[in-house]
């Protein structure tokens, strides 16, 4: 399953995240869901706590923040490279 912060289903209401990216984004999340298998596309780790591990997803410019607990994934920002990672700390 994918869950998503509400903060990206604010942004895809007002507008300041298209429907389109975030259709984009929500199609290799579904993906990843079903699959299982992070190499299918540009996915990196980030950061390892004690609790989880963090990792991002790269579509061209824009970057999603997300986690992995129970088998399912928690998106926690989508934003472009510049800006994502400022929000995400």
């Amino acid at each position: 399953m994918v869950y998503y912060e509400g903060s990206i289903n604010k942004a895809v209401k007002k507008g300041a995240l298209p429907k389109d990216i975030f259709k984009r984004f929500n199609n290799v999340f579904i993906s990843l869901d079903t699959t299982h298998d992070l190499g299918l596309f540009d996915v990196k780790r980030l950061k390892t706590s004690d609790e989880r591990s963090y990792y991002r997803l790269r579509k061209g410019k824009l970057r999603a923040i997300f986690y992995i607990e129970n088998d399912d994934y928690y998106v926690i920002s989508i934003a472009k490279r510049e800006e994502v990672y400022q929000k995400w700390e």
